[in-house]
Parts: structure tokens; C-alpha cells; sequence
């Protein structure tokens, strides 16, 4: 996604090829930041408290101080001013820990119009593959030293599995524990259906990311019919379930048309948890 906008705290909007960056940010050096990304619609962040939320919480776990949020919410209005209500945004913001040698975080926001490609998977599904992660599912929210479930610039497992799966000729993937459960996608929650119940793998028990997509989906289950449950699934049991889709907040609600080369069926429900989440289509 192309940068359309960019603004740094501090110093209001910037062209986009206005450096933002130290060279010794330990962002840059070492992945030690966190960021969110809402989907901008009607020019306004959907779900935007749930992701400062979010934010404050990876911020606690790795004791990287933030600005208030009255400076986070103002950095975010003024780079999403003026954006057409009928475009769809990526919204970013994101928050380093600043110089090697010490001093305030770094913290800047980006916008970008979704991809076409992004709107178009909402049509057309995705093809996936599991991917082993290499550890159990429940081992990281087990090492108190190790923070679970933060939303990290240190994205190098990420794309790995993302440049994996072009290799591999599918759309992307799904991580799986060595002990054979579904954990989460590079970007992604999972989210299945078993007749009423729309389910998602537990975050507090595997230390997946908590997506805010998924959260909103489910506590809203009783608007489409459905009830709402998180539970470990594995991936031969995906394969029986009667719908899978994966969850962000750019890409919303995509249906995973195959698992692993195997067709998966096509929910009758797709129209209407798309239309509940208010994701449109291209």
C-alpha cells in the first residue's frame, strides 16, 4: 500500500518524502515498537478506542511510555482530514521506542487507500495453508518474560510466512502449534462456524494477537443468528467446519474458499456477517 499521507507527533503532516526516522531509531534496528491499523470509513477510524486500548496494553507489556490519548486521537484527525468519505483508508499509527541513546518515542501516523486487491479477496475468498510455528499452543503465554499477543513493528516471522505463501502459490497462511492446533494467520484471526456458533481460537490461552475485528464480530453474533464461543480447533477439524473465514481490520471479513489444497464449503451467512461488519465489497 502506497503512503498517501503521513503526520509525526509533534510535527503535523508531512510530505511523504519527508524523512521521519533516526537512523538509530530502535525501531529501525531492533523492531522495538508497536502500531494499529483501522480501516478508515466515512473518512472516520472504525473501532478506534479498541485499538488504542490495544495499543496501551502492548505498551504496558513492553514498558514503552506512550503520549496521552487526547495526542494519539489528534494525530489520527489530522492526518485523516479531508479524506473522501466514499475511500476506503488504512489509518496506521505507530510508536517506537525512539533513539538507541535514549529520548521521547517516535510516534507518526500513515493513510493509505485500500487496495484493490484487498477489497476484491472480500468477493472472491482466499486460498490458505498451514505453516508450522514451531512451539506449543499454549508456550508463549507461559514465559513471563515474553510478551503475547502485542501488535510489534518486529515483523520478521510475518513476512517470512507471507513470502512463504506466494512460493507456495496460496494467498496466505495459517500457523499451527507443534502440538497440532490452529494458532492465528501472519495478519490475521481465524474465525469458523459450526452451525449457530461463530468460534475464534482463545488469545488468552495461546497468546495469538486479540484481534479487534473478531472481537467486534462476536460480541455481535446475536445480530446474524449466531452464538459466539473461543475454542482450540485443529486444522482437520477446520476442514469439517461449515464456514472459515479470516478477520483483519484493512481486510475485514474474507472466506476461506481452500485449506491446504482441499475445498472448503461457502457459508450461507457470508453476505450477512460482511453486511454486519459494514466491510463493502469492491
Amino acid at each position: 500500500m502506497e503512503v498517501t499521507r503521513i503526520g509525526v507527533l509533534g510535527r503535523g503532516l508531512l510530505p511523504v518524502t519527508e524523512p521521519v526516522l533516526r537512523g538509530d531509531d530502535l525501531g529501525v534496528l531492533r523492531g522495538d515498537g508497536l502500531f494499529e491499523t483501522m480501516h478508515l470509513r466515512d473518512g472516520r477510524p472504525w473501532l478506534r478506542e479498541a485499538h488504542l486500548a490495544r495499543l496501551r496494553a502492548g505498551a504496558a507489556a513492553v514498558e514503552l511510555t506512550l503520549p496521552e490519548d487526547a495526542a494519539l486521537v489528534e494525530l489520527l484527525e489530522t492526518v485523516a482530514a479531508g479524506w473522501p468519505a466514499e475511500v476506503e483508508g488504512a489509518l496506521r499509527l505507530v510508536c517506537t521506542r525512539g533513539p538507541e541513546g535514549g529520548g521521547p518515542p517516535t510516534v507518526y501516523a500513515t493513510l493509505t487507500a485500500v487496495p484493490a486487491a484487498v477489497r476484491q479477496a472480500r468477493h472472491d475468498g482466499v486460498r490458505v495453508a498451514t505453516l508450522s510455528l514451531g512451539v506449543p499452543a499454549d508456550a508463549r503465554p507461559e514465559l513471563d518474560w515474553l510478551p503475547a499477543g502485542i501488535k510489534s513493528t518486529s515483523y520478521g516471522a510475518s513476512t517470512a510466512a507471507r513470502r512463504w505463501a506466494a512460493r507456495a502459490g496460496v494467498d496466505d497462511v495459517l500457523w499451527v502449534s507443534s502440538d497440532g492446533y490452529v494458532l492465528e494467520g501472519p495478519t490475521a484471526n481465524v474465525v469458523w462456524s459450526t452451525g449457530d456458533t461463530l468460534c475464534t481460537v482463545p488469545a488468552g490461552r495461546t497468546g495469538i494477537l486479540p484481534g479487534t475485528t473478531v472481537a467486534w464480530l462476536l460480541a455481535n453474533a446475536d445480530q446474524v443468528g449466531c452464538q459466539a464461543a473461543e475454542r482450540m480447533v485443529t486444522p482437520t477439524e477446520l476442514r469439517d467446519a461449515d464456514a472459515v473465514w479470516l478477520t483483519s481490520s484493512v481486510r475485514g471479513l474474507v472466506e476461506v474458499h481452500a485449506l491446504d489444497g482441499e475445498p472448503l464449503p461457502r457459508s450461507p451467512r457470508n453476505h450477512a456477517l460482511r453486511e454486519l461488519l459494514g466491510f463493502p465489497l469492491p
